[in-house]
């Protein structure tokens, strides 16, 4: 299995680079299982696809203004998107500048105070910051919105709200889990409607998802480390929706990603079981790898050789995911964060074995 099997060609002007005025009026590709036809429609035809009963799972996670500015003690210029906000007042960070700076050394933070870092550990600095009112209330007020590197512009006032999910809660991620931002308060009101169910789990999303695969064969990646939580009140509505002959509906590749991670597997029960689980995960989903906690996924379309096109290729099947992409292309559909979503149905795939979490 190698990097370059999951490149595609896809021209510059398909990148979204702002949302639409409207959440619910992005496109839908329907890509149902085997070999039916795709259907193209809207992400508030979604109540018609779903059935009464089915549970719909959303990953609750807020997005923190994360990227600051500063400068060393020495004059130059310093760039910090904050990975996670950690306890005492610090956090595991990306810096970005013309000489790294050195344990010990200080940022002089545009937004007040200063940070101070105590090591690296690879790409990323732990550093502890000394700011007015607390880290996270600070951040708040100064911190600015980090975009993906492929929107080529400074956030504006609309981002702040629109690169949010309605349901965004718990306060941790650095980028958001985009297939949630085509949910407005009355596709929610209408789904409800319709009888289907809501369920949430947590997975902070990470700067490490923008991080390129840089090894040719895809077993040798590792991947970056996100904490999630699948809480015991999600794993009984899932016990309850299969029971009931419903479906498990993940919305996005980090609902997916949580619950994989919190799938218990064991000599007594080979096919496992959705356990609750707070943690970490490193969980990498490619082809191979068998995705049994769910039974369809509303994704965005993802940018080629990401390890995120492998999880979707490896849910509905390589072959299946490039056709749709073509498609997808040739429809001029919109793609990345603020773009257009498609729905996927999985299919059987041999059981084989991925890292754990």
């Amino acid at each position: 299995m190698k990097k370059s099997d999951f490149h595609y060609e896809l021209p510059e002007e398909l990148i979204a680079q702002a949302p639409l005025p409207e959440r619910s009026a992005s496109r839908l590709l329907l890509v149902p299982p085997g070999q039916a036809a795709f259907s193209d429609l809207h992400v508030r035809d979604l109540p018609g696809l779903l059935q009464p009963g089915d549970l719909l799972v959303f990953n609750d996670t807020r997005v923190i203004p994360a990227r600051l500015f500063g400068q060393k003690d020495s004059g130059g210029r310093v760039e910090i998107l904050i990975e996670r906000l950690q306890p005492d007042e610090q956090a595991r960070a990306q810096v970005r500048a013309s000489k790294s700076p050195k344990p010990g050394s200080r940022i002089v933070l545009d937004g007040g105070g200063h940070a101070q870092v105590l090591g690296r550990d690879g790409e990323f600095y732990q550093l502890r910051f000394e700011v007015e009112g607390g880290l996270e209330p600070w951040l708040l007020k100064v911190g600015r919105l980090p975009l993906p590197p492929y929107i080529r512009r400074e956030p504006g006032q609309d981002d702040a709200e629109r690169y949010q999910t309605v349901f965004a809660r718990q306060v941790g991620a650095v980028a958001a889990p985009t297939a949630g931002l085509h949910f407005d308060e009355a596709l929610l009101a209408t789904l409800r409607e319709h009888g289907i169910q809501f369920g949430h789990v947590t997975l902070h999303v990470g700067a490490g998802t923008f991080q390129p695969v840089r090894v040719e064969d895809v077993r040798q990646h590792t991947m970056h480390s996100e904490w999630l939580n699948v809480g015991a009140e999600l794993v009984a509505q899932v016990r309850r929706t299969r029971e009931a002959g419903g479906r498990v509906v993940a919305v996005g590749t980090t609902v997916v990603r949580a619950l994989e991670s919190a799938w218990h597997r064991s000599e007594a029960m080979p096919e496992g079981e959705l356990r609750p689980f707070a943690g970490e995960t490193r969980i990498f989903i490619f082809p191979g790898y068998r995705i049994r906690s769910v039974d369809a996924l509303l994704t965005n379309f993802h940018l080629p050789e990401s390890t995120l096109l492998m999880l979707v290729s490896a849910f509905a099947g390589k072959e299946r995911i490039f056709d749709a992409y073509r498609h997808a292309v040739e429809q001029r559909y919109r793609f990345f964060s603020y773009g257009d979503a498609m729905l996927l149905w999985g299919q059987p795939a041999a059981p084989a074995t991925a890292p754990a979490a």
